[in-house]
């Protein structure tokens, strides 16, 4: 029978979900929506959530998704057609009658699922036999376990023509060529596709083999053989391991795609199960798509050498059209000459993880990859980065995204190549307006071009007051992105607060206090949130639960506050260098030059203290 997307769309939008998985799970009304105790992992606190308007139910535990139809096959155990029939009865519709058409296509695509089993279990006892010799040395010397040998279900091929020909001769010529098995030339008589080769099988997310990947194990090219399309196999839209990585995503919530099958192979063994890999060609959209179905920023993992990075932008360009909000690509660039296995063999799985726990967001990739694309010594070449990046933001299809990708590059662009010079031309000038007795403005800028500060010491306490600030007024974050990416925070919950912080920003841009609290429930960082908000020796006005019918100019007044508190605390490690650099300078020569200079940079220390004091103190009206 042949089931259109129209009317599997018409069955998802009459089945209300909450009330489907209600029956089975305790479910509780929450805003809009419904929360529950996971049913796919032991959970005490609710992560499972149910959304009846979009018709999908999401664990941010565990990260099972799926919609009516996933949740009976997955929950109830049902086959995809039980699954469908059962829903259709509760909402009354009529499962259309079987199509003759369909019915001898899904007989041929059941034949040659025998036809592919038959093959795999040929070629595993080929290689368990005295000819796979060669093969079996080949994974030993790779590193390749017996337990791995046998999860994968690595075979051979024998260097024959016929052999595979003959031993599945009872399935027919025209099957075994329709599989993509055999070769058939005009009319010449058909000859086995993979010679002398290890062999790897290809699955489907249900575990069943529909092609091979053969390496050669001489000299001799290809070096890999990929099996054909056929009616099984898709390779633009297929990913090896997908049936092992699909599930072992829904425990890390994170899916790695790697360059190639052996790849895949050597990270899995590795205990980095949720990895997957394109069959020779680049990644596509079709890819891309079926992998965003499981988690919605995958981490593409290339080699470090040229053709590594080539890989790693034509995936990037491929995703462009085609993104949406929340869904994106990030990367990681291994060390040059290394691929996962050598990383792993040399520095152990530790070094990989690490790499994988701070990857590159898909801008900040596109970013280095054309600024690295040529000298960007003329004005001509500058520009022609500039056009590139314009026509990569024009390429989106979504304007939301292409807006924020415009303003990414535009603030990367002018950091490039204005930033530096303003720096300069304003290096060591602190300008004050008086109105009253206190400041209302001070203009700090960083004395030297730093790419990070450490903040650690005293000034680790205006660091906290600053978080906090941040996180009573999320809207500030966004516009001090370049100032906050800089800080390093010597206390680790502090720093992973910030990077927190900024991600969620990024993510999402309208965002206010109870709405970030929200978002660092999900993480580690929520109880040092809660407690910055109720630290009562940060006396920052910025730090003070304002009533809720403050006046617009006092929640300026404290924003206004927290962007000077990060110009000073941004700006301050730089001017303690620049002042001990100038006292050594006094100590070995002391003139009357080098003296001034010192005594400048003593002034703007004590204006810089005599600020922060300023911002401690409070109005009687908050």
């Amino acid at each position: 029978m042949t089931l259109s997307p129209q009317w599997l769309d018409e069955l998802r939008s009459r089945t209300t979900l909450s009330t489907l998985i209600g029956r089975t799970v305790k479910v509780q009304k929450a805003g809009r929506e419904f929360k529950a105790c996971c049913p796919f992992h032991n959970e005490k606190t609710p992560s499972f959530t149910i959304n009846d308007e979009k018709g999908f139910y999401h664990c941010f535990g565990c990260g099972a998704h799926g919609d009516a139809i996933r949740w009976m096959t997955d929950q109830r155990g049902l086959g995809f057609m039980d699954a469908v029939k059962d829903l259709a009865a509760e909402v009354q519709m009529e499962v259309p009658a079987p199509d003759p058409r369909a019915a001898q296509r899904q007989e041929a695509r059941a034949t040659l699922h025998d036809v592919m089993a038959a093959a795999q279990d040929w070629f595993v006892t080929q290689f368990n036999g005295i000819e796979g010799t060669a093969a079996r040395d080949y994974l030993k010397n790779r590193g390749i376990s017996e337990k791995t040998v046998k999860e994968f279900g690595f075979g051979f091929a024998p260097d024959s023509r016929g052999r595979l020909k003959e031993a599945l001769s009872v399935h027919g010529v025209d099957q075994l060529v329709e599989a993509g098995l055999l070769i058939k030339v005009d009319d010449r008589d058909p000859y086995d596709r993979f010679r002398g080769r290890l062999m790897i099988p290809i699955r489907d997310p249900r575990g069943r083999v529909i092609a091979f990947g053969g390496r050669i194990l001489g000299d001799g090219e290809p070096k890999y053989l990929n099996s054909p399309d056929t009616p099984l196999f898709d390779k633009g839209r297929t990913l090896y391991n997908l049936d092992k990585a699909s599930p072992a995503s829904r425990q890390t919530g994170r899916i790695l795609v790697v360059e190639g099958y052996m790849d895949a192979i050597a990270l899995a063994q590795a205990g980095f199960e949720d990895v997957v890999a394109p069959l020779g060609t680049a990644l596509t959209e079709h890819q891309i798509e079926r992998i965003w179905k499981m988690v919605e920023a995958p981490i593409l993992c290339f080699d470090g050498d040229n053709a590594g990075q080539k890989a790693a932008m034509r995936a990037a360009l491929r995703a462009l059209p085609i993104l949406r909000p929340s869904h994106s690509l990030n990367f990681i660039s291994l060390p040059a000459g290394q691929d996962p296995d050598d990383l792993i063999r040399s520095d152990g799985p530790q070094a990989f993880a690490e790499l994988i726990g701070a990857p590159q967001m898909l801008g900040e990739k596109i970013w280095q990859v054309e600024f690295e694309a040529e000298a960007l010594n003329t004005p001509e070449s500058k520009a022609g980065l500039k056009k590139r990046l314009s026509d990569h933001a024009r390429d989106i299809a979504d304007h939301d995204i292409a807006q924020h990708y415009r303003q990414d590059f535009q603030e990367r662009y002018e950091n490039a190549f204005f930033a530096k010079r303003d720096n300069y031309s304003r290096q060591g000038q602190f300008q004050r307006s008086k109105s009253g007795s206190k400041s209302q403005y001070v203009s700090f800028k960083p004395m030297d071009d730093t790419k990070s500060v450490l903040i650690d010491g005293h000034d680790l306490r205006i660091a906290k007051a600053i978080l906090g600030g941040l996180i009573r007024h999320p809207s500030q974050i966004s516009k001090h992105f370049e100032e906050l990416t800089i800080l390093r925070l010597a206390d680790s919950q502090m720093q992973a607060l910030l990077s927190e912080l900024i991600r969620a920003a990024m993510r999402k841009e309208m965002l206010d206090m109870q709405g970030l609290l929200t978002i660092l429930e999900q993480t580690d960082c929520y109880n040092v949130a809660k407690g910055l908000l109720r630290a009562d020796a940060l006396n920052f006005i910025f730090n003070r639960k304002l009533p809720d019918t403050a006046p617009s100019e006092l929640i300026e007044r404290a924003q206004s506050d927290l962007a000077e508190a990060i110009k000073v605390i941004t700006a301050r490690p730089g001017l303690e260098a620049a002042l001990a650099e100038a006292t050594r300078r006094v100590q070995d020569n002391l003139d009357e030059e080098s003296y001034a200079e010192q005594q400048r940079l003593r002034q703007a220390k004590q204006e810089f203290h005599e600020r922060l004091v300023e911002l401690t103190q409070i109005d009687d009206v908050v």
